[in-house]
């Protein structure tokens, strides 16, 4: 069940096909190869920790880092470079990894770098000539394949255990619910340290022996002018960027011609997206569904199946049930309760987490979504709510106590809350409510770029609020 063996496999039963197209580059097949074991040597040489970091722009070095880490026996973590020094800090001493592979121009460009590990540029290093010959490593279905590392309640961000296992099991699902071909083109902008952007847009179709096209920035015109090139039959992207599609003048329906499957995830559509993409390039918008501890998908709606607002169906193996919150019992069709999944893409726990591993299932094994659906009698999902405090923001996750914590340790703020309000562009935007220290006066630019010092900047609220006291709960404490 290695992740890796298939499209190791693949490149050499087909040396010479383009797998991958980034901004950079073609990749065949043999390129992929000998760059995956050139690495692999290289870090086998520089690293002694069972997991690898790889913080890298969306591209074809990415697969290449991934695979040279599996060859080695290793565990992938994925570095979300969006987050703050000492977020990022933290993943990476949680994780225990003492080399990440990334990209001197990018880290230039983030002014942020991991601390404390051997950092490998691709600057410094030849991903080219002979390599030296290595047997790949393999893995059994419980292996970890790779540490996803997602917000958690706590504020700090937890590690999503998947197995090998877990990942081939929703490569699988997924083909086998959309049967995708090495004849179809995928395009892929989502960023590959992103669940969807990890497993949809680099494994899948490395796996099937489709070709993909990256894009390293998502920028409107220039997206525009790839699909004109490329011709993708598949693209997959989260809500905010179909929106931004909109603002092209010079965007026609001509553009999307070509493809089949426009899929959107991470956060719902907004309904002002969806008619105005399909009234101005004739194609209709399916959503599908998913989660980091999902591998992730769990369901697609697909285009003769489509329903308004569905996330499709589940796709095959992956069983939900409605749960009443009140009685904890499932409920029938069309009527709402909290998500639960079980699968065998669902995740094997949380990285040094045993609690909150045991809390995430219920007696029966079924994985807490915290979000809140009904499916109606054909089984197609509808995602209404979030029972947990989670926000959505541009297609991350995005709690609340991050916020607050990062308000509450600045001088003149003696305490905070966060809510969410709808966004037709983001899905969601946070909005901070504070209570000031006695004497202290109101500076909301101030304590914005406060914000922007502390936390990922998708995290910081859009407005802070000046309320003379917040509300209080039962206990005397912050109702927040």
């Amino acid at each position: 069940m290695s992740v890796h063996l298939p499209i190791l496999a693949r490149c050499v039963r087909h040396p010479l096909r383009v797998c991958m197209t980034d901004d950079l580059k073609r990749w065949r097949g043999i390129e992929l190869l000998v760059a995956s074991q050139n690495l692999a040597s290289l870090i086998d040489r520089r690293s002694r920790s069972e997991t690898v970091g790889i913080m890298l722009p969306t591209s074809g070095v990415f697969p290449a880092a991934a695979l040279a880490a599996w060859t080695l026996g290793r565990t992938v973590v994925p570095l979300n470079y969006l987050l703050k020094q000492d977020e990022l800090d933290y993943v990476v001493q949680h994780c225990g990894c003492d080399t990440v592979v990334t990209s001197r121009k990018l880290i230039e460009h983030l002014g942020v770098e991991p601390h404390g590990v051997n950092l490998m540029h691709l600057e410094d290093v030849s991903l080219k000539g002979v390599p030296e010959p290595r047997w790949p490593h393999r893995f059994n279905s419980s292996d970890l394949a790779a540490l996803l590392y997602t917000s958690g309640t706590s504020g700090r961000p937890k590690g999503v255990m998947l197995t090998h296992g877990n990942l081939r099991s929703n490569l699988s699902q997924v083909e086998q619910w959309v049967h995708f071909t090495r004849h179809d083109t995928i395009f892929g902008v989502l960023p590959q340290f992103h669940s969807f952007g990890f497993t949809v847009l680099t494994l899948l179709p490395l796996t099937i022996g489709c070709r993909v096209v990256y894009s390293a920035r998502f920028v409107p015109a220039q997206i525009i002018k790839k699909l004109r090139e490329h011709r993708p039959t598949v693209m997959i992207a989260i809500p905010s960027m179909y929106n931004a599609l909109l603002s092209v003048k010079d965007a026609s329906p001509e553009d999307f011609a070509s493809i089949r499957y426009i899929v959107s995830g991470g956060e719902p559509l907004p309904q002002s997206v969806f008619e105005r993409f399909e009234e101005r390039f004739g194609k209709r918008i399916n959503e599908g569904y998913g989660l980091t501890e999902t591998a992730p998908v769990t369901n697609w709606c697909r285009p003769h199946e489509f329903r308004r607002r569905s996330v499709g169906q589940a796709i095959p193996h992956v069983d939900i049930q409605i749960i009443d919150l009140e009685s904890g019992s499932p409920v029938g069709p069309h009527n709402e309760g909290e998500i639960r999944i079980k699968g065998p893409n669902v995740m094997g726990g949380y990285f040094k987490d045993p609690e909150s591993s045991q809390e995430a299932f219920d007696a029966n094994q079924y994985f807490r979504t915290g979000d809140i659906g009904r499916v109606d009698r054909d089984g197609h999902l509808y995602i209404t709510g979030r029972h947990k405090e989670m926000l959505i923001v541009g297609g991350e996750n995005v709690f609340p106590r991050e916020i607050e914590e990062a308000l509450n340790r600045h001088p003149s703020v003696h305490a905070s809350g966060v809510v969410g309000r709808p966004h037709d562009v983001r899905g969601e935007e946070p909005v901070a409510f504070v209570e000031l220290n006695d004497g202290c006066e109101f500076d909301e630019s101030a304590l914005r770029a406060w914000c922007r010092s502390q936390i990922a900047s998708y995290k910081v609220p859009r407005r802070i609020l000046q309320l003379e006291s917040l509300p209080v709960g039962p206990t005397g404490s912050d109702s927040s």
